[in-house]
């Protein structure tokens, strides 16, 4: 009789190959589930965000930091349910404009718990979480200040320091180089610091970072963390997020306990204790909980196997924009022995999910899963080709919900006048 076998660490908590050889997720077998809701379909492992989010809580009470907040990036994937889920654990939300707000306010989440960041807002959007009584907005350009002046509320503010410091990362999600579209160099930032306390009814609570995404070394942070040492004392210091996730077998990023022990560590160290330290994790807290589910449509070979699926970049579109990698599997047959390119169904040679998987023998009808998808994959979806968007699927404890449907074809004609 197969034994039932625990997957690796780039699929979500819990999830195993059951005695058949088939996928479970939170309990819920894959092959049921592409039949039940189709594919593609996003499926998320509803205990593993709640893990995941109070592993953050703990890592950062187990530092002596008492006085913090974590607050989920919702760009990473701006969902409702998994908005509300983080709401429910006691996460603030990070949102980068006024539908992200929206989405926030709709999912639970206090105002006073949100962070608004944007680095190209008009006065309508600013005014709107102003008007919402949002918890602090980002200041990212002189600009916003005056547009804050004009506006005359009173509101909360940080300013985003851009600290000169580059991760190891990819160039398109590096933020905190010098020459970045996002925040103000340290001697603009002072000049923000005198404009802000000229603008009455505007607080300055303290500076906020953010250097870059999908990073696996903490050096940085203690560099960037030096920066905004030097620019004065503040009650409030937002040190941003980017701890990387595992998208393949082969990558091992810190642990969250590691990773916050490094980070909160040398805020300790660089800017002393009693302050109010916020983290703002997205893709860490997301990407490995949800896996993809597509459904094999055809196998062709000439130089190269191509295995092709109902889906691709209109459903992650992260191999395209930045080369991201991933794995495969045949949901109900694990390992094998073809090495293959799994590619979407769009009109682009560059729709190429993942290359080089190997998988067992493909074929037509087999349900095909790429874990690691939870980060930017629903948040990037789009209808390119005229594809409607898959639904999500929350799975706990054996039994599964959609919370997002499937789009129509009737959906993409709704907006039409």
């Amino acid at each position: 009789m197969a034994v039932a076998q625990s997957l690796s660490h780039v699929f979500p908590l819990g999830s195993r190959v059951d005695e058949r050889g088939r996928l479970e997720v939170g309990g819920c077998d894959a092959i049921e589930l592409a039949a039940e809701f189709g594919t593609p379909a996003y499926i998320v492992a509803e205990d593993d965000l709640r893990t995941r989010a109070r592993a953050f809580k703990t890592a950062i009470r187990d530092c002596g930091q008492d006085d913090f907040q974590v607050t989920f990036a919702a760009k990473a994937f701006p969902c409702t349910a998994v908005m509300s889920l983080f709401a429910q654990e006691g996460l603030g939300c990070d949102v980068a404009s006024a539908g992200e707000l929206h989405l926030a306010l709709r999912a639970g989440f206090a105002p006073s718990a949100v962070v608004v960041h944007g680095n190209a807002r008009g006065e309508a959007e600013l005014g709107g979480a102003v008007a919402a009584g949002v918890g602090l907005v980002v200041i990212d350009n002189m600009d916003d200040i005056d547009r804050l002046e004009r506006l005359g509320a009173e509101q909360r503010v940080l300013i985003r320091v851009t600290p000169g410091v580059r991760g190891v990362t990819h160039e398109k999600i590096s933020t905190g180089q010098a020459d970045s579209k996002f925040g103000l160099g340290p001697s603009d930032v002072l000049l923000a610091i005198e404009r802000l306390r000229r603008v009455a009814g505007v607080e300055l609570a303290g500076l906020h970072m953010h250097i870059g995404s999908q990073l696996f070394d903490v050096g940085p942070f203690r560099e960037a963390i030096a920066v905004l040492a030097g620019l004065g004392d503040f009650p409030v210091y937002d040190l941003g997020g980017g701890l990387g996730v595992a998208y393949r077998t082969n990558q091992r990023p810190p642990s969250i306990e590691d990773f916050v022990a490094g980070l909160v560590g040398a805020a300790h160290d660089q800017l002393g204790r009693g302050r109010r330290l916020l983290i703002e994790p997205g893709r860490s807290l997301v990407a490995n909980g949800v896996v993809t589910l597509y459904t094999v449509e055809s196998v062709k070979r000439n130089v190269s196997t191509w295995v092709g699926v109902d889906g691709g970049m209109s459903d992650n579109l992260r191999p395209m924009l930045y080369n991201a990698e991933y794995e495969a599997e045949i949901a109900d047959r694990f390992g094998g022995s073809t090495r293959c390119h799994v590619t979407g169904k769009h009109c682009e040679s560059g729709d190429v999910i993942v290359r080089d998987a190997v998988l067992d023998d493909p074929r037509p009808g087999d349900i095909l899963v790429t874990p690691a998808t939870g980060a930017y994959g629903y948040a990037m979806a789009n209808n390119y080709n005229g594809v409607p968007r898959p639904p999500v699927i929350f799975c706990k404890d054996g039994g599964a919900r959609a919370v997002v449907r499937r789009e129509t074809l009737e959906d993409l004609h709704v907006r039409d006048v």
